[in-house]
């Protein structure tokens, strides 16, 4: 996606260990309009999939979560990174590591609200190693439910998570795929 593209090389910030930070646009303060435009593309990439589920992981997958839910007309789902006390009844649980914050969360949705009739359709920010969505898909199938497709904003192609997905079986369409990046330059080439 072009805008978007534009729109990390303008604000997108490379920090050293192939973190990259777009927290002014995508996942701190939020573009809504540029979120509006993403969705919009996902929605056409996803076209003729039965939808009754948006699927995400808190906190960053979120607002694009709830935008592209809405625009279906459906709910999202969020998975929890913690069990809180008001979260009660039996759960789905998955293990999650973190690349950006090198930890492992037990992701977890109240059964009550994934189940075997639902066509889901995961987001998420950043795809990197492909953690948080073997995460997310392994929840899916523990509820039976099935996985229409993916929706990433950036693909950090240079690392596996995007190949591996695929080679699962899965329709993964990221809107910005980049397959190269450099803190010390600040140079990002995209895939084409």
């Amino acid at each position: 996606m072009k805008l978007l593209e534009e729109r990390i090389l303008k604000d997108g910030v490379i920090k050293e260990g192939n973190i990259l930070k777009v927290d002014s646009f995508i996942n701190h303060q939020i573009d809504t309009s540029l979120l509006h435009d993403m969705c919009n593309e996902w929605k056409e990439s996803f076209k003729g999939k039965r939808v009754t589920k948006v699927l995400t992981i808190e906190a960053s997958g979120i607002a694009m979560g709830t935008m592209l839910a809405y625009s279906y007309n459906v709910p999202l789902v969020f998975a929890k990174k913690t069990k809180t006390l008001n979260l009660d009844g039996d759960l789905y649980q998955a293990s999650v590591d973190s690349f950006t914050h090198k930890t492992t969360n037990t992701v977890v949705v109240s059964k009550k609200f994934l189940n075997k009739d639902d066509h889901v359709i995961i987001v998420d920010d950043f795809l990197a190693n492909g953690c948080a969505l073997r995460g997310l898909i392994e929840i899916c199938n523990q509820a039976g439910a099935k996985v229409e497709g993916i929706g990433i904003v950036i693909e950090k192609g240079f690392q596996d998570g995007g190949r591996s997905i695929r080679e699962m079986g899965y329709q993964l369409e990221s809107l910005a795929i980049i397959d190269y990046m450099d803190y010390k330059t600040g140079k990002i080439i995209f895939r084409h």
